[in-house]
């Protein structure tokens, strides 16, 4: 991979980049590959990055019906954590957060990870508990994270209205001081230029129309650019996963819906940890620009909508405007909403199916940013040698119909 002096730097920012080295190729479809993985974004990318590097596996398709990182990972508010409750989550969660942590140097590309620290507001005894309970399961796991005082919160955060006089008041909050932000589009493009670089062909503008099933069997797609064979298929398309499963005649225990957000106009430094606070449905960190990037719960009902709606985004605001009196004077400078798949128990499926040759990575909800490292790291494994990988076993399709439920329903409890 060429690497650029100060000077070359400079002296293609005159010239207008005339000469500059695209980040990655932009190659016309082979007819056949080892593995097609459909879905160009965070875990896909992911997943061919470590097939090449982990298994040596680089005749691999990523297809993409759109542009690179354009669906969710382009659409969420980047937060990055692992204080989950169940074991299973706390594994894959803490995988991906190891990750995260030298991502930058692994991929030789700046992600903006920022470990600033992250706290999960508790407004009601029943979130107290719930948090502490929490804490006492992540310390069994080894993952680092504690139970903090209002005094200890409002030291943290000064614009946090600590009243006892609301509707809502803080008691408490889970904190786990490695958690933090990073950039979601240098994650997706990081992950495409060292795909790329061993040899994987990434192809945008190419939509899977139809998958080919002979004698249970997976053989390949067909694309609005033409026929691919293929032996292996993987699907990681957040929010369309039924979309394409129904091609292959296979039933998913998942719904699809509307995850909306919002940033405000850009302010001086208010904020230098990550918020989150279940009772009130919302959540915000403050961006390197000043922007403050505010989430809330999915949308009740399905949809593929990536629009968003005013009631939403009103119903967030006015929570958190309580609890941030701050935020009230702000203008919205842009907003948006991503598609999102949701399980029963809000927790992943990464597995084989009974398709053989035929993989999926779905389910995430609202927890598939964080995960992107550790996803890509099992889902390759498990896809190089055709049997899930141990920390992905619990996360099989089979556990729906054994009763090995993973519930992360309260870990999960709000979009984050």
């Amino acid at each position: 991979m060429q690497k650029y002096s100060v000077f070359t730097l400079a002296r293609n920012a005159v010239n207008f980049h005339k000469n500059w080295d695209r980040a990655w190729r932009s190659p016309e479809p082979k007819p056949a590959y080892d593995v097609i993985i459909i879905g160009a974004g965070g875990h896909g990318l992911a997943t061919a990055y470590y097939l090449a590097k982990e298994h040596n596996i680089t005749n691999v398709a990523v297809l993409e019906k759109g542009w690179l990182g354009g669906g969710n990972t382009g659409r969420n508010t980047t937060i990055v954590r692992s204080n989950y409750l169940q074991d299973e989550s706390a594994a894959i969660y803490q995988l991906a957060h190891g990750l995260y942590e030298d991502l930058s140097q692994e991929l030789n590309f700046n992600i903006m990870f920022s470990p600033r620290g992250l706290l999960m507001l508790c407004q009601t005894e029943h979130d107290l508990r719930v948090m502490t309970r929490n804490a006492h399961a992540n310390r069994l796991f080894g993952i680092e994270s504690r139970m903090i005082t209002p005094r200890e919160i409002k030291k943290m955060v000064p614009i946090l209205n600590t009243s006892r006089d609301v509707r809502y008041p803080v008691l408490g909050a889970l904190y786990q001081r490695r958690g933090g932000t990073a950039r979601h589009d240098a994650v997706a493009w990081g992950y495409a230029r060292m795909a790329d670089y061993r040899g994987i062909d990434i192809i945008q503008n190419c939509e899977v129309t139809d998958i080919h099933v002979s004698r249970g069997r997976v053989t390949g797609v067909t694309t609005t650019r033409g026929r691919i064979k293929a032996a292996k298929v993987a699907i990681v398309t957040a929010g369309n996963t039924t979309r394409l499963t129904d091609m292959a005649g296979l039933r998913m225990p998942i719904e699809s819906v509307a995850l909306q957000a919002l940033v405000s106009e850009p302010v001086k430094p208010v904020l230098n940890v990550v918020i989150m606070a279940h009772t009130v449905h919302g959540y915000m960190s403050q961006s390197d620009k000043g922007e403050l990037v505010i989430g809330g719960g999915t949308d009740a009902y399905n949809n593929y909508s990536q629009r968003g709606s005013f009631p939403a985004l009103q119903q967030t605001v006015t929570a958190l405007v309580e609890t941030f009196p701050i935020i009230g004077r702000l203008k919205m400078l842009r907003q948006w909403a991503g598609i999102v798949d949701m399980t029963g128990d809000r927790s992943p499926i990464i597995s084989t199916t009974d398709i053989h040759g035929l993989f999926v990575n779905c389910g995430w909800g609202t927890g598939g940013f964080k995960s992107i490292p550790g996803s890509g790291f099992v889902f390759a494994d498990t896809i190089a040698n055709n049997r899930p990988h141990d920390i992905a076993a619990p996360f099989s399709l089979d556990r729906f119909v054994e009763g090995r439920l993973i519930d992360e329903s309260a870990a999960a409890g709000v979009a984050h």
